[in-house]
């Protein structure tokens, strides 16, 4: 096996001194003196990411939330890293996972390869379009310690194939299917609460999205989805709760910062809107949601400011006879 040398890593992948160990520090790669050439593509990998602004503190999280959801041990080596807006999902087994809201998205530029290849394939007059296709059959993540049989797994790939072709009713029963062979599948309470949500049975999804949170506590969309139907039902300390929650089970997880900053606001309590807003712009720094986030923080402060009726220029100790304040 051929070692690469800490010197050999600096001049190979024209990078400095300080970053890799900033890296180190940072826990996105173990400290050592020797390296092989999958350490090689992993600091490759980092490398490209920082570039593109990605910040340490994302990747770091992104790897150990994949690190929980796929069971990996180096998810930057055993899995492709796709930039999905302002966040890091990962491509693994033909499916492309969103790690921190543990969510299966639609791999829309893998279809588009096989669909290429098919092309290329008729126009050679191959006439093997089909068996080229079955190469590149997607196959969902399943969740750690999952024991669905492998036709739950084709059914929700064809369940979520069919909701993206619009046939909702088709991937409704397909959900349905797939609850009654696997009752603690909390994908298929999610995506189903969803399809009902966008019908506005609001009280089917919200009944769909708290059994995703039973079967799976940990599931952080199911909360953030929990709290746009309650939203939606006009309970708003209920919705907050879930907000809440989302974000106690995923920090960075930034659209539960702008809704939980949104319904704070609606209930007048605007420092405690101030810090999601904050919270917000810290993890999205552009954008259309970045921009009205900080147009929020402006508006909040200068309210603050104008609640305040006077300052003193320095500090007054109380006088004679005149009780200080204490904190109770």
């Amino acid at each position: 096996m051929t070692l690469y040398s800490r010197q050999d890593v600096l001049r190979i992948l024209q990078i400095s001194c300080r970053q890799l160990s900033g890296w180190e520090r940072a826990g996105l790669i173990p400290q050592q003196q020797s390296y092989t050439f999958q350490d090689l593509g992993q600091l490759r990998t980092l490398r490209v990411l920082r570039e593109d602004d990605v910040s340490s503190a994302c990747i770091r999280h992104s790897i150990v939330a994949m690190k929980a959801v796929a069971g990996m041990s180096n998810p930057l080596l055993e899995a492709s890293l796709v930039r999905t807006g302002t966040r890091l999902a990962f491509r693994h087994c033909g499916a492309v996972v969103d790690p921190i809201r543990r969510q299966l998205l639609f791999d829309f530029e893998r279809i588009d390869q096989i669909a290429r290849t098919a092309r290329t394939a008729q126009l050679g007059g191959m006439g093997c379009v089909e068996s080229l296709s079955a190469g590149f059959e997607p196959s969902p993540l399943r969740r750690p310690g999952s024991t669905s049989p492998r036709g739950v797994q084709d059914r929700f790939l064809a369940a979520v194939q069919a909701e993206e072709a619009g046939d909702k009713m088709h991937a409704i029963s397909l959900y349905e299917e797939i609850l009654s062979l696997d009752p603690g599948y909390a994908a298929a309470y999610i995506n189903l609460g969803t399809i009902n949500f966008h019908l506005r049975y609001y009280g089917r999804a919200e009944e769909l999205y708290r059994r995703a949170t039973e079967v799976d506590p940990g599931y952080v969309l199911a909360f953030f989805d929990l709290g746009n139907v309650l939203d939606e039902l006009q309970r708003l300390d209920d919705s907050i709760a879930a907000y809440r929650q989302a974000v106690a089970l995923s920090p960075r997880y930034a659209d539960a910062h702008y809704n939980l900053a949104l319904a704070y606001e609606r209930k007048g309590e605007r420092r405690k809107a101030l810090r999601h807003w904050h919270a917000y712009v810290k993890l999205d720094r552009c954008g259309p949601w970045a921009d009205h986030a900080t147009a929020q923080i402006r508006k909040l402060l200068s309210q603050e400011n104008l609640s305040i009726a006077a300052r003193a220029e320095g500090f007054i100790p109380p006088g004679k006879g005149i009780a200080a304040l204490q904190l109770v």
